[in-house]
C-alpha cells in the first residue's frame, strides 16, 4: 500500500524559516494545513550529514517524533562546478547567522576571481524528506543546471537566487516571476516527484 497524505492534514515544514511556509503551502497546492517547525517551537536539530538528501531525512525525521505530526523537511543548497561544488550542503551556513547570503555571495565571486574566472556552471538541488511520527520516511530530489551571473540580479526569491541563471534562461531566479522560477525550479522539480509519490 503506497504512503498517503489525507487532505487537510495538518503538515510541520521542518524549518525555522517563516520565509520557506507559503512556498511550501502553494507548492504543495493548499491540499494541507502548514505549520512550520519554529512556530511549533521545536529545536532545529544540527545538519550533519553530507548529502542534502540526508539532511532532509534528519530534519523531518526529528520535526516528526518531536511534534507527532506528519513533516516535510528540505534541504537544498548551491553547487558550483569551479568550487568542487562548494558551498553545497553548507549552503545556508555560508551566510553565517543572521543569514547574509550579500556575503556569501561575494565569496563565491572573491574564490572565482581567484581562479581567474567570472563565471562557473552551477546548480542548484533540492531535496524533499515526508516522514511519519515513529515510522517510514519518503525521500526525492530535484535539480537544476545554470551559471553564475556577477553581480547580483533582482530582488526576488532569496539566498543565491540573484546570481544563478538556470540553463536556457537570461534572467537570474532573483529577476523571474515567482510563477516562472517555479515552473524551473530545482524546488518545483522535487515537489513534482513528491507529489507523484504521495497523492
Amino acid at each position: 500500500m503506497p504512503l498517503q497524505l489525507a487532505p487537510g492534514a495538518r503538515l510541520v515544514a521542518a524549518t525555522h524559516n517563516p520565509g520557506k511556509v507559503p512556498e511550501i503551502a502553494a507548492l504543495l497546492e493548499g491540499r494541507f494545513q502548514v505549520v512550520s517547525a519554529g512556530e511549533l517551537g521545536l529545536p532545529e536539530p544540527e545538519e550533519t550529514e553530507q548529502t542534502f538528501a540526508g539532511n532532509a531525512v534528519l530534519k523531518a525525521r526529528a520535526a516528526a517524533d518531536a511534534s507527532g505530526l506528519i513533516a516535510l523537511a528540505d534541504d537544498s543548497g548551491l553547487s558550483v562546478a569551479a568550487l568542487a561544488g562548494a558551498p553545497g550542503v553548507y549552503s545556508a551556513r555560508w551566510a553565517g547567522q543572521p543569514r547574509d547570503f550579500g556575503a556569501a555571495m561575494r565569496r563565491i565571486e572573491a574564490l572565482l576571481a581567484e581562479q581567474g574566472l567570472k563565471t562557473s556552471a552551477a546548480a542548484f538541488t533540492s531535496a524533499l524528506a515526508v516522514a511519519w511520527p515513529q515510522g517510514p520516511c519518503v525521500v526525492v530530489e530535484g535539480r537544476v543546471a545554470g551559471a553564475l551571473r556577477f553581480p547580483p540580479r533582482g530582488e526576488r526569491g532569496f539566498g543565491y537566487d540573484p546570481i544563478f541563471v538556470p540553463d536556457g534562461g537570461e534572467q537570474t531566479f532573483g529577476e523571474m516571476e515567482p510563477a516562472a522560477k517555479h515552473a524551473v525550479s530545482h524546488r518545483a522539480r522535487a515537489f513534482e516527484k513528491l507529489k507523484a509519490a504521495l497523492f
